[in-house]
């Protein structure tokens, strides 16, 4: 039986339509290589672990897909609190050359176009980052992030099955090596991290912030958030009037 708490107790519930889901995930900067073997780097939020298995969410045009599905390596390297900058320099760039004629049939790359994306070749340079070599995979490792886990595709996964605009892919990756800074390693253990010196950069809803809150502004919250409502939830007019009025009140 479900207890039922005194009125003063209640917390206010609303039902609301959010047009983004990003409750908070650490920022991957995934490293793929390109077909002239330079080397990309996208900064993801649409990532999460089971055992030795991440898996990635991502657009089926953009660069870093495009890379994956054709070599199946790449590395993922997670960020720390202290490089918002270097992502904030990545945000809103892409490997795609493509984006800079892009139509809206071209669908992701021509919502990027239309939010600011532009074309980088050379990401490494763009965010002053070092590439590092891998033990086991062709991309590249970046010296700056605290872990760095080299990784090879094991399967694709369609999402959005269930409706007409399908738009992103789940992409399962298996971790073959993990490489990580001496300062985030748990004394007298050869294999653990320690969660008190490790300082994850967190993407909330579009802003970044680290464990003790945000760190700086987002470049990818230029971007209003209803600009993806066409990927999430749809909103019926009666409902989007009346959240207007919520605002202006």
């Amino acid at each position: 039986m479900i207890s039922k708490p005194a009125p003063e107790q209640f917390p206010t519930h609303h039902t609301i339509s959010p047009a983004i889901f990003y409750w908070g995930t650490p920022v991957v900067l995934v490293t793929t290589e390109n077909l002239d073997h330079t080397f990309n780097i996208a900064p993801v939020s649409s990532a999460w672990w089971l055992g030795n298995r991440c898996m990635l969410g991502l657009g089926p045009t953009s660069h870093t897909t495009l890379n994956l599905l054709r070599t199946k390596q790449c590395v993922l390297n997670l960020a720390s609190d202290s490089m918002a900058g270097a992502v904030n320099a990545l945000a809103k760039t892409t490997g795609s050359v493509e984006i800079e004629t892009a139509v809206p049939e071209d669908g992701l790359n021509y919502f990027k176009r239309m939010n600011g994306y532009a074309y980088v070749a050379d990401k490494f340079r763009q965010a002053n980052l070092t590439p590092l070599a891998s033990d086991l995979v062709r991309p590249a490792r970046i010296m700056q992030c605290p872990a760095q886990m080299e990784a090879e595709l094991i399967g694709v996964h369609e999402m959005m099955q269930d409706v007409e605009a399908r738009g992103f892919l789940a992409f399962e990756l298996k971790i073959l090596r993990t490489h990580v800074h001496e300062e985030i390693r748990m004394e007298g253990y050869g294999n653990r991290i320690d969660p008190d010196r490790w300082r994850p950069l967190i993407m909330s809803f579009q802003e970044l912030y680290g464990l003790g809150g945000k760190v700086v502004v987002s470049r990818l919250a230029e971007i209003g958030e209803e600009g993806y409502r066409g990927f999430s939830n749809a909103i019926e007019e009666e409902e989007e009037e009346e959240v207007v009025v919520l605002v202006e009140e």
